[in-house]
């Protein structure tokens, strides 16, 4: 059976999803010896997905991430007080690209480095195309062209990428990336503006789509989606509060929702395209799907784990008793100071949520 490990963006958030590989580490039996990147065939994500989707991938382990994270996220996440609000990016990309620099070197795209297959969603900014990029030798675009008319995707830094996947607007800069030689940089931004800032249905296209060069078998005991991410919440907005935001707050806070439709979209497509061991309500319409797939056959199995950061959901499943204040800043994906919490929301839900028989189903 191919196993593909789908990690969504989230910004600091990432720590939700440190907490759940943990617990998956454990299940299957990874260990130092044994990283996890040997008992997936693809790692993929989006933003700080890309991160923990690159660092699995190279062999890191779960609590490499999660040191990873508690030392970083407080440097990168810094508000530097001579940036000019909406004239520049909220934060300095500078320490972020160090730190990916430092972890990734030099390796590129077809580095012998990489354990299992890797790959990352970015938005090109200059042509309007969402980028889904993997190490991926029979790929359309890995070699350069005879004409050399452009780079080929092997010749891509790790580290470029990386950043490039993870550049939200407003918070950093977007990231050049050369694509044809003496031509200007293509500008690459956060993933998470695509319609993927959940992956796994992207992933999907890309293992089965002949196209793509993967050309992976379906069925739910041939294909399993494990799918990760960083807690879900409604973008909601008070009316009276709402009618005496500027424009370009309202313009901020609908995108935001549009990240949230679409990851709601995604999982639903997934959840009807797959056989779901853990359903989640998609709406009070439809509910979770249960019993009923669109084709006659499921095309994988499916895991999907993740939490809601809603002050009901927590306290009803989780037993967290927060305020409406901590749960508003726990929503956010810049704050450091939240990541803590985060991480012990993330194992709480890991330890109740992950359940070995899921795997012992999956692999039989």
């Amino acid at each position: 059976m191919k196993t593909i490990l789908s990690l969504d963006g989230g910004g600091v958030r990432g720590a939700i999803t440190v907490a759940f590989l943990e617990r998956i580490e454990k299940i299957m039996g990874a260990s130092p010896d044994n990283p996890l990147a040997r008992h997936i065939d693809l790692a993929g994500g989006t933003s700080t997905g890309a991160i923990i989707a690159g660092a699995v991938a190279l062999g890191y382990s779960a609590s490499d991430l999660r040191d990873f994270y508690l030392r970083l996220a407080p440097r990168v996440f810094r508000r530097a007080y001579l940036r000019l609000p909406g004239l520049q990016s909220k934060f300095d990309a500078a320490v972020l690209k160090q730190e990916l620099i430092r972890v990734c070197g030099d390796r590129r795209l077809d580095t012998t480095d990489l354990q299992t297959g890797f790959a990352l969603v970015m938005k090109r900014m200059d042509t309007g195309s969402a980028w889904i990029v993997a190490n991926n030798p029979a790929g359309a675009y890995w070699n350069d062209p005879s004409d050399g008319s452009y780079h080929g995707n092997r010749n891509y830094l790790l580290a470029d990428l990386i950043r490039a996947s993870t550049a939200a607007p407003h918070y950093f800069a977007p990231e050049p990336i050369q694509i044809i030689a003496g031509e200007p940089p293509g500008l690459f931004v956060d993933g998470g503006v695509t319609p993927h800032n959940n992956p796994a249905l992207a992933l999907l296209q890309l293992v089965t789509i002949p196209a793509h060069g993967y050309q992976w078998e379906t069925g739910a005991d041939k294909l399993r989606i494990i799918s990760i991410g960083t807690g879900s919440f409604r973008q909601r907005l008070d009316p009276v509060k709402a009618r005496r935001m500027t424009s370009v707050s309202l313009a901020i806070n609908a995108l935001k929702g549009m990240i949230h439709d679409s990851q709601t979209q995604v999982l639903a497509l997934m959840q009807a395209l797959g056989d779901s061991q853990t359903p989640w309500v998609i709406n009070s319409e439809i509910g979770d799907l249960a019993g009923f797939t669109l084709p006659r056959e499921p095309l994988f199995s499916f895991l999907r784990y993740d939490v809601i950061l809603e002050r009901s959901w927590l306290k009803n499943e989780l037993d967290y008793k927060l305020t409406a204040r901590q749960v508003a800043e726990l929503q956010k994906m810049d704050n450091p100071g939240i990541i803590s919490l985060a991480y012990e929301i993330g194992q709480a839900a890991a330890e109740r949520f992950v359940d070995p028989a899921h795997f012992a189903k999956a692999s039989a």
